[in-house]
C-alpha cells in the first residue's frame, strides 16, 4: 500500500481530523486506489497517530460511501462508478442553487469582491490547463456562495456530497472548461442585483452541464 511520506500534516486539527482529512483526499486523489484494502496499522504509521483515529475517521468515510468495511475481514476502499454522476449532480446542483438564493440577502461587497478575485484565479488556471488548481478554486468559489447562504443544514449535505465530485474529477468524468468562467461571471452579477432567480438558474445549469458533457464524452 504506496502512501507518500511528504504529505502535509494539518495544524490545528485534532488527530481524528487530521487522518480523516488526509485519508479523503489519498482517496479522491487516487493514492488509495479504488478496491484497495486498508490496514489501519500501516496508515496509522504513515499519519503519525494512533490506530484509535484512524479506525474513526474509515468509520466515517464508510458513512461518506469512499470506504467499506467488512467486520472481522477487511476495510476496502469503495470502487468508483463513472456513471453515478448522473445521480450525484442533480442534488448538488439543487442545493448550489438554492445556497444562491439564500445567500443573496447576506450579500456583502467583501463576498462580492471575494467571488469576483476567486474566478478570476478559476480563468487563470483553466486558461493554463492547469485543471487540478481549477478544481480546487471552483471548489472555493462554490464554498464562498454556501458559506454566505449561512444555512447548516446545507452546508452538511454538500460536505458529504462534494467529495465524491472530485473523486470523479480525477476519474475524469468531470471536465472543466471555460464556460463555467462566464458562468460565476453571470451568477455574481445577478447575485449583486438582487435577481435571486436567474441566479440559481445559472448555477443550476453550471453543475448539470458537466452530465451533458459526460454523456457527449461517452457517446464519441
Amino acid at each position: 500500500m504506496p502512501i507518500p511520506s511528504d504529505h502535509l500534516k494539518p495544524i490545528r486539527l485534532t488527530a481524528k481530523e487530521s487522518a480523516f482529512s488526509q485519508l479523503q483526499q489519498w482517496i479522491i486523489e487516487g493514492t488509495l486506489q479504488p478496491g484497495e484494502k486498508l490496514n489501519d496499522t500501516e496508515l496509522a504509521k504513515a499519519l503519525g497517530v494512533s490506530r484509535t483515529p484512524v479506525r474513526e475517521s474509515l468509520q466515517l468515510l464508510e458513512v461518506q460511501g469512499l470506504v467499506k468495511m467488512y467486520p472481522g475481514k477487511a476495510t476496502q476502499v469503495t470502487e468508483v462508478d463513472r456513471e453515478s454522476i448522473k445521480d450525484l449532480l442533480p442534488p448538488l446542483a439543487a442545493l448550489q442553487s438554492l445556497s444562491v438564493e439564500l445567500a443573496i440577502s447576506h450579500l456583502t461587497d467583501e463576498v462580492v469582491a471575494l467571488l469576483e478575485n476567486t474566478n478570476e484565479r478559476f480563468a487563470k488556471a483553466i486558461r493554463s490547463e492547469n485543471y487540478y488548481s481549477a478544481l480546487k478554486i471552483d471548489e472555493e468559489f462554490h464554498q464562498i456562495i454556501v458559506d454566505a447562504a449561512k444555512n447548516s443544514y446545507i452546508q452538511s449535505m454538500l460536505a458529504s456530497l462534494q467529495p465524491h465530485v472530485s473523486r470523479l474529477f480525477f476519474y475524469n468524468s468531470i471536465i472543466l472548461t471555460e464556460k463555467s468562467i462566464a458562468e460565476h461571471a453571470d451568477i455574481v452579477k445577478f447575485m449583486k442585483n438582487g435577481d435571486g432567480v436567474k441566479a440559481s438558474s445559472i448555477m443550476k445549469n453550471n453543475w448539470l452541464r458537466a452530465i451533458e458533457e459526460f454523456q457527449t464524452s461517452q457517446s464519441t
